[in-house]
């Protein structure tokens, strides 16, 4: 069984490989009537594509999206909405070390201990190409959310922390970075910069808030919406840590410290903190929801690394070819995609259940 779909209601299925001729998503359960064309996805696209600063992977990729099916006349009809991204940019020649030993930290062992043999151009379907197809899906999931508000940004890379006392949103567009500190962004061309030159990389923690999200969606026990958040940001590509409000902090504060103390107000309860991160019980409480995630380095480096081949014998790789010395940058559009898709789910499960 190969899992390839994600939601209850509003699934979407991803398709393709990094070094294919396209690869793509189909979002099944899409309410009809909704105002779609390749226009109000595209720029989802354009900010998670490759080649756009020397901060990311060089590839050039227009991803221009394509809708094949579920839209006419502008607008969803209710079957399943197809979307395609063709692969243009591809230099598979770059994977013929790849071809013959593993890369450490990737995906590379793992898919050939488990089907025997892979898809070495790329990564197949372990490249963080594929989220391509999830910003495509998230796009389309952002217009069924039209009250929430979705914002996400790097908050880290490296061991480099953004100053939360100076953190400004309107930075965020501003960067190469998603950085809501212009100092931070700065600081961190050379910091990313130093690290491609070195031929290495650096990890980077992105966060993500939803706003506008009203109380009530979520459900107990095994329909969590905090959950599903943190298996569907799992599942992004050299993802390795999720975080949902105070997250691990909360197991260095008190019972009192860790409360989210509420007073009345106009049209429901005040919160005067958010150490839940909005979702209590895994049901959303009204306040915004609040992720934090973490990505790895990025595994292809041009430094000579300690790995085995496919023979079994010991030997060093280093990857050439075009990657981002920080993948989790481009790693943002895509938390936001995930970020949709699953709130999407919950708001059509809501209203299934409480109508």
């Amino acid at each position: 069984m190969s899992v390839n779909t994600f939601g209850r209601v509003l699934r979407f299925t991803t398709w393709g490989e990094s070094h294919g001729p396209a690869l793509g998503a189909v979002l099944d359960g899409c309410p009809p009537g909704i105002a779609l064309t390749e226009e109000m996805i595209q720029p989802f696209m354009d900010a998670r594509a490759p080649g756009q600063s020397k901060f990311t992977t060089q590839r050039r990729e227009p991803d221009a999206v394509r809708i094949l099916s579920g839209v006419f006349e502008g607008k969803t009809t209710g079957t399943p909405v197809s979307l395609m991204i063709e692969n243009v940019d591809q230099r598979s020649k770059d994977y013929s070390e790849v071809a013959k030993a593993y890369r450490p930290g990737h995906a590379d062992y793992a898919y050939d201990a488990k089907y025997g043999f892979r898809d070495y151009r790329g990564g197949g379907r372990s490249s963080a190409r594929e989220t391509a197809a999830r910003v495509a899906a998230g796009a389309v999931a952002r217009l069924i959310l039209r009250q929430v508000k979705i914002t996400a940004y790097v908050s880290q890379i490296g061991k480099d922390e953004i100053d939360r006392s100076a953190v400004d949103f309107d930075q965020i567009g501003r960067n190469p970075f998603f950085c809501p500190d212009a100092a931070a962004a700065k600081r961190w061309e050379n910091l990313v910069d130093e690290a491609r030159l070195a031929g290495s990389s650096l990890g980077a923690v992105v966060e993500c808030v939803a706003e506008n999200v009203p109380a009530g969606w979520g459900a107990p026990v095994y329909g969590k919406l905090d959950a599903d958040l943190a298996g569907a940001m799992m599942g992004i590509n050299a993802v390795k840590g999720v975080e949902i409000g105070a997250g691990f902090g909360a197991a260095m504060l008190s019972g009192e410290e860790n409360a989210d103390p509420m007073r009345a107000g106009e049209g429901g309860p005040q919160f005067e903190a958010n150490n839940a991160g909005g979702i209590a019980g895994g049901i959303s409480t009204g306040q915004p929801v609040v992720v934090r995630v973490a990505f790895k380095p990025t595994s292809s480096i041009l430094t000579a690394v300690d790995t085995i081949g496919r023979d079994g014998e010991n030997t060093q790789i280093r990857t050439k070819g075009r990657h981002d010395p920080c993948v989790g940058i481009r790693g943002t559009p895509v938390v936001e995609a995930m970020m949709a898709l699953v709130l999407a789910d919950h708001m059509m499960l809501h209203r299934a259940q409480c109508g």
